[in-house]
C-alpha cells in the first residue's frame, strides 16, 4: 500500500517535503510502515505551472482544487498556502471529501481552528497541524502526548523569529527598533507588511493554539491581549540591563483558580531565565507544570527543512493509522470548558516609563496615584534627559490587572507627563 499525498502550494515549505521523502526515504518509510509518495501539487495557474517544471520539479502540478478533491487515490491533503483563503475553504472542502488534513496555517487555526475541527470530526477525518506553532519544535505533540499524566500551571513563548531577532539587535549592539527592523526586512525576516511579528499579532495566535494543548480550552484570539515592540527604547533597555533583565517579547499562558489568561508583551526577563538566552530567530516554549516541574522547548521556529520535518512528521502519523486501518484520533483530545481568569486573579509586577517637567514635586504626583491604587514603589530612577525634562523609571511591586490598568489610565491623563512606556517584569 502507498499512502498518497497532495500538496496545497509549493513554496518553500511545500517544496522542503520531496527533500525530506527522498533524504530521509528509508527511516520515513519504516515509521510509516508504508511508502509516500506526493500525487498532485495545487499551483496558482498554467504560469506557475510552467515555471516549475522548467525548473525541473516532476509532478502532477494541477491548478483546480477538485483535481485532488475528487481523486479517491488521494489519502493526506497537505495545506501550506497561507493567509485565510482560500485555505479555510480548500481544507474545509478537502475534509467534506474524507480526505485528512496537515496545515501549519497558525492564523487560520487560531481563528476558525474549531469550525474546522468539527468538519473533520462530522467526516470521520483528522486534522493535524504540528508546524502550526515553533514550526521545528515538536511542542504541540509533546504537550498532548508526553503531559497527558501532568497538570500545566502556565506557559512562557518567545515563538516569533522576527521580533526575537529585532530585540536581540536592540538588547545586544544597542540598536534601535527601525534600525532593527530595517536589517530584519534586509535579511528577509520580516514581511514588507511586518505588523503580525512586531505588535504581538502572530505570537498571539500561537497562543491561541497552545491554550488548547496545554490546557484544554480554546481561548478566543480576540481575549488574548497582545501589543508588540514598536515603542521599546535603547533607554528601556540600557535600564533593564542595569538592573539585570533582558526585554523579550514574551506570550503567556496562565491558570489560576478562576480561570485561564493568556497574552503577548514586552516582558522583562532575569538574565538567568531560560527564555532569555533565546536569540535571534530561534523559538522557545517553556513549560511549568506540577510534575515535570519546569522544562523549555528551544529550535527554529520557521524555515523550509524545519518546518517540513514536523509537517512530514504529521503525514507519518496519520500513515501509521491509514496503513492499519485504524480509527484515527484526533491530534488533541483533551477538551474542557473555558473559563477566563478575572482581572483580580492576574498579579505581575510592572516598569513604567514616564517623561515629565523636570521640577520639585512630580515624582510625589506618581506616588499618589500608586498609592491610591494600593501599589507600592519596589525601585525609581529618575534622570533628567535636558530642556528642563526628566525621566523617570519605576518598578513596582505586584499588582493586579485591574489596578495595571487604572493606573496606566491615569497617568496618561495627568496633565504635564507622558507615560512612554510599560513592560512587564517577571
Amino acid at each position: 500500500m502507498t499512502i498518497n499525498i497532495a500538496l496545497l502550494g509549493f513554496g518553500t515549505v511545500a517544496s522542503g517535503i520531496p527533500f525530506l521523502l527522498q533524504e530521509n526515504g528509508e527511516k520515513i518509510t519504516s515509521e510509516a510502515g508504508t511508502e509516500i509518495q506526493i500525487a498532485k501539487v495545487l499551483v496558482r495557474d498554467d504560469a506557475e505551472k510552467d515555471a516549475l517544471l522548467a525548473k525541473g520539479h516532476d509532478f502532477n502540478f494541477v491548478t483546480d482544487i477538485s483535481a485532488i478533491l475528487n481523486d479517491d487515490t488521494v489519502d493526506i491533503v497537505i495545506e501550506l498556502m497561507g493567509r485565510i483563503e482560500p485555505a479555510k475553504t480548500f481544507i474545509t472542502q478537502a475534509l467534506q471529501a474524507k480526505k485528512h488534513v496537515v496545515t501549519a496555517n497558525k492564523d487560520l487555526l487560531a481563528v476558525h481552528g474549531t469550525d474546522l475541527l468539527k468538519v473533520a470530526k462530522d467526516n470521520g477525518v483528522v486534522l493535524y497541524y504540528e508546524a502550526a506553532v515553533a514550526g521545528g519544535i515538536p511542542i504541540l505533540r509533546t504537550l498532548a502526548n508526553s503531559y497527558t499524566a501532568d497538570k500545566i500551571t502556565k506557559i512562557l513563548g518567545v515563538v516569533n523569529g522576527t521580533s526575537n531577532f529585532m530585540m536581540t539587535k536592540m538588547v545586544d549592539e544597542g540598536w534601535t527598533y527601525d534600525e532593527a527592523l530595517a536589517e530584519a526586512s534586509r535579511l528577509g525576516y520580516a514581511e514588507s507588511d511586518p505588523t503580525n511579528d512586531v505588535d504581538g499579532i502572530d505570537a498571539a495566535y500561537k497562543m491561541v493554539i497552545l491554550s488548547q494543548f496545554a490546557f484544554g480550552m480554546t481561548i478566543k484570539f480576540e481575549d488574548v491581549r497582545h501589543e508588540g515592540i514598536r515603542h521599546i527604547t535603547p533607554e528601556d533597555v540600557k535600564l533593564a540591563q542595569k538592573l539585570g533583565f533582558v526585554i523579550k517579547l514574551v506570550g503567556e499562558i496562565v491558570e489560576r483558580p478562576s480561570g485561564i489568561y493568556a497574552e503577548v508583551v514586552p516582558t522583562f526577563l532575569p538574565k538567568n531565565h531560560q527564555l532569555a538566552t533565546v536569540n535571534g530567530v530561534m523559538n522557545a516554549v517553556f513549560v511549568e507544570s506540577i510534575g515535570i516541574n519546569e522544562a523549555m522547548f528551544y529550535g527554529p521556529g520557521a524555515g523550509q527543512k524545519p518546518t517540513a520535518t514536523s509537517v512530514v512528521a504529521d503525514v507519518i502519523e496519520l500513515a501509521k493509522g491509514i496503513n492499519k486501518g485504524d480509527v484515527l484520533p484526533a491530534f488533541n483530545t483533551f477538551t474542557r470548558e473555558t473559563v477566563y481568569a478575572t482581572k483580580e486573579d492576574l498579579v505581575d509586577k510592572y516598569y513604567f516609563a514616564i517623561e515629565t517637567e523636570d521640577k520639585a514635586g512630580q515624582l510625589l504626583h506618581l506616588a499618589e496615584l500608586f498609592h491610591a491604587e494600593n501599589v507600592s514603589f519596589e525601585q525609581v530612577f529618575q534622570e533628567n534627559i535636558g530642556d528642563n525634562r526628566a525621566s523617570i523609571a519605576i518598578i513596582s511591586h505586584k499588582m493586579d490587572l485591574n489596578q495595571f490598568d487604572s493606573l496606566v489610565e491615569k497617568i496618561s491623563a495627568l496633565d504635564g507627563f507622558t507615560l512612554r512606556n510599560t513592560i512587564k517584569v517577571i
